[in-house]
């Protein structure tokens, strides 16, 4: 057992793709190793802004011997009358390299053949790394490869140096076009020069030396526990996004962190675009105050242990004064005028070539926003109509202001900011941000009655107009963000607990885009129902995250409810039902139900002749149903599905019994009719949830 060591010294990675590309080179390595059935303690993987590298502690020093069968022709064919070898069977010895007397005779199915079981030496672990190492770099995700100077090999950045060695000993190697050695480099300012590793096993320990922090997680380790320190010594909190974190740390080798500040005036610019510029442009970590209100206080990561950091952090204060002045600039730009006026631009800004432009959008999203509204009132929240038009007409307006121009994300944000200078409603200046929520996969709702009809509202006029001129998503081509749209419309209707059917709004949707001049969409029917299709799909997606089980989707999809507070509560109703001693049996009974009533040639009746129930088990079936039904309908009209099904679980041993002892298909037609009646009836009951036939149980 021994330690191999390799590392691929290179020009500057990409920082973005530095983790990534640690975590490909390990898996890769891994898997061919254990294809190869080496066998090792320890695999670790390091990275720097200069390096990849892999460390493996207890390898096997060679491939397990193996035995393989080989097998030739059969016997018939391979000896002759006398039993002599035939020219088949000495061909077969003289491939194998061994006397046509040392064949063996391999038993089948098929008949006997001669044979010969061969003993195949392991390679040696040193003479399959060079291979295993190339492979796994030729196969890292680089979007796109580069060659340096001269040579043919490819790589995302310039490769300076190659080692490979066990234990002591360098492996004699060709990799990237480098011949492999024992030397690395160490921080590219303390310490540039090459240094002779003695060992493998010292690796980590000489690059700590050199001052560099060869483990990926262990550097990032030290610069959260730096930014904490230093944002506890002003009684703050720092921002600290994994992405921002993870680019950081593959910018340095030795991270030492440091504390800036900047002019507290800047603070009356909406502290979301002080931090996107600090973030963004400058790898900075913002602090809070423990309400989350920017503070003037930033933390930076250098590369360098200064002698004088006061000199870095001058330097750095006096780099970010401009961009935030920047967004200074252009933040009291915009309030040279109303909100309200920005809108005017709006109407010669193009929304999409055949739904107009982002005023019309703005009016279509007001329009829907109040009929959504109107039915929130009616439920008994708290909203006034008004206000929800007036955000409506207001929620793009900010598209057109300076701000968003320079920065984005903050479409909806500086909106807010502005409407509450402008002394907006607080409904409606709040609502202008929470449009955009959930903006993905797990994200927070809009919180105001407002807030929840603009965001409904645009998600839902964008939903129908792409549909409309035929550019739903197709694949994984998403350029609408349809598919997350029609996911935030279900979370909010869910998750708000708003009793309102898909169809209503859909139809309302559809009708925004109807003028004096006609309407903009061509095949409204159409346009419907696959605006419909697309929403209950999203159903799948969106539970199945959640860990639903498909069949229990499957179930409630069934029956095509159309609302989806609805839709949710017969799921949850569902899943309780499948924990139920008897569930799996009652599926099995609604499959065999719904099975024979699908074959009946005759139209079923709905209802059943109790004097013609002949049997027992049909009989104690049929009281058993009209109890059912008298317990349920209450719970129906509370929608109390959950209670439905466990009252429904009573019928498994009527059912069963009625299976066992009672022929359906009786020669007697009246009898036969009245028996699918009953049946009829039973399975009414459960469609009333959900399709329980539809379970896998």
């Amino acid at each position: 057992m021994s330690t191999i060591l390799f590392e691929l010294g290179c020009e500057e990675l990409p920082p973005k793709s530095l983790k990534p590309l640690r975590d490909a080179l390990q898996t890769s390595v891994t898997e061919q190793l254990s294809a190869a059935e080496i066998t090792f303690d320890s695999i670790k993987a390091f990275a720097t802004p200069r390096r990849l590298a892999i460390q493996i502690e207890g390898i096997s020093d060679k491939q397990p011997d193996r035995t393989e069968q080989k097998r030739g022709p059969a016997i018939k064919a391979a000896f002759d009358s006398d039993g002599n070898p035939t020219r088949a069977a000495m061909g077969f010895a003289k491939g194998l390299g061994i006397e046509a007397s040392e064949l063996t005779t391999i038993n089948t199915d098929k008949g006997d053949y001669v044979g010969f079981e061969q003993t195949i030496s392991g390679q040696a672990t040193t003479e399959l790394l060079p291979a295993i190492f190339q492979t796994a770099l030729d196969s890292l995700p680089i979007a796109k490869r580069m060659r340096s100077g001269a040579s043919r090999n490819e790589f995302v950045r310039p490769v300076q140096w190659v080692v490979l060695m066990q234990d002591d000993t360098v492996i004699d190697a060709t990799i990237q076009g480098h011949e492999t050695g024992s030397q690395t480099r160490g921080h590219r300012f303390h310490s540039p020069d090459y240094h002779d590793i003695a060992h493998a096993n010292d690796y980590e320990q000489l690059l700590d030396g050199l001052k560099v922090v060869a483990d990926f997680d262990k550097r990032q380790m030290l610069i959260k526990n730096q930014v904490k320190a230093l944002a506890d010594e002003v009684n703050s909190d720092a921002i600290v996004p994994q992405d921002l974190l993870d680019e950081v740390t593959a910018l340095v080798d030795f991270p030492i962190a440091l504390r800036a500040s900047f002019e507290a005036r800047f603070l009356q610019v909406p502290q979301e675009a002080l931090i996107s510029t600090m973030q963004a442009d400058q790898k900075y970590f913002c602090l809070t105050d423990k309400t989350g209100k920017l503070q003037p206080y930033f933390i930076f990561i250098t590369n360098i242990e200064s002698k004088d950091p006061n000199q870095i952090i001058e330097g750095n204060e006096k780099v970010v004064r401009p961009r935030l002045a920047d967004a200074e600039f252009f933040f009291l730009q915009d309030q040279k005028q109303p909100l309200f006026a920005l809108t005017e631009s709006l109407k010669t800004r193009v929304f999409q070539d055949k739904l107009g432009t982002i005023w019309e959008k703005s009016e279509r999203i007001a329009k829907l926003a109040a009929f959504i509204a109107t039915l929130m009132q009616q439920q008994g929240h708290d909203i006034d109509v008004d206000d929800t038009v007036r955000a409506g007409i207001l929620s793009k307006a900010d598209l057109a202001s300076s701000l968003v121009g320079e920065y984005p994300e903050l479409q909806g944000i500086a909106g807010t900011y502005y409407a509450r200078l402008n002394e907006e409603p607080e409904a409606v200046a709040a609502s202008l941000e929470e449009q955009y929520l959930p903006k993905f996969s797990g994200d927070v709702l809009p919180q105001t009655p407002v807030g929840i009809c603009l965001a409904l509202a645009d998600r839902l006029d964008t939903l129908v107009g792409i549909f409309a001129i035929d550019q739903a998503p197709t694949g994984s081509k998403d350029p609408f963000s349809l598919r997350r749209s029609a996911i935030g419309i279900l979370r909010i209707l869910i998750e708000k607990k708003l009793p309102i059917n898909l169809v209503a709004l859909v139809e309302q949707a559809i009708k925004g885009y109807s003028d004096a001049e006609g309407s903009k969409i061509a095949k409204m029917g159409d346009t419907f129902t696959q605006v419909m299709a697309f929403l209950n799909s999203r159903y799948r997606a969106m539970y199945t995250e959640q860990g639903v089980s498909v069949d229990t989707i499957q179930a409630v999809q069934a029956i095509n409810p159309h609302m989806p507070l609805d839709f949710d509560q017969r799921i949850r109703a569902v899943q309780a039902f499948s924990e139920l001693s008897q569930a799996s049996m009652l599926a099995d009974s609604n499959k065999r139900v719904a099975n024979i009533l699908a074959k009946s040639e005759v139209s079923v009746a709905d209802t059943v002749d109790e004097t013609l129930l002949s049997e027992i088990a049909e009989q104690n079936l049929y009281a058993n149903v009209q109890q059912a039904q008298t317990v349920v309908q209450p719970l129906l009209e509370q929608a109390d599905y959950t209670q439905v099904l466990q009252t429904l679980a009573s019928l498994d041993e009527p059912l069963t019994q009625f299976f066992d002892n009672v022929m359906v298909n009786s020669d007697d037609a009246a009898l036969k009719n009245n028996r699918l009646a009953l049946l009829k009836q039973v399975r009414a009951l459960f469609l009333t949830v959900a399709d329980i036939s539809e379970l896998q149980l």
